[in-house]
């Protein structure tokens, strides 16, 4: 009987937490140091500007306020996140226009970045 009761909890602890397909693009970046912040704070916008121009690049969510920055030995000082709809949509960005057109804003102030990706 305890184990069923176990069973029943555990099923239904799993199911109160959703698992979506979408893929979750985390970017750490150090920006140049003769970068005005007026230039990054636009850089940084420019992803959700993107996100709104380019609905077919798939991207669904912008996290543009870092929280918590660890920076590690890159000494990263920010942190922002894509959500794609899915796996295709994050590949299909590569080397689309939508990232063309951000790389514009980006690419000039950014000293270095890391990118990862998490899905389910």
């Amino acid at each position: 009987m305890k184990k069923m009761i176990l069973a029943a909890v555990l099923a239904f602890s799993l199911s109160a937490v959703e698992m979506p397909k979408s893929v979750i693009h985390v970017i750490n970046v150090k920006f140049k140091a003769d970068a005005s912040k007026a230039t990054v704070d636009e850089a940084i916008a420019s992803i959700g500007e993107m996100a709104k121009k380019f609905p077919k690049a798939g991207i669904t969510r912008v996290w543009l306020r870092p929280v918590l920055v660890q920076g590690g030995p890159a000494n990263f000082t920010h942190v922002l996140a894509m959500e794609f709809k899915d796996e295709a949509a994050l590949k299909a960005y590569k080397d689309s226009e939508a990232q063309k057109w951000w790389y514009t804003k980006w690419l000039p102030i950014r000293e270095q970045s890391a990118t990862s990706d998490v899905s389910n």
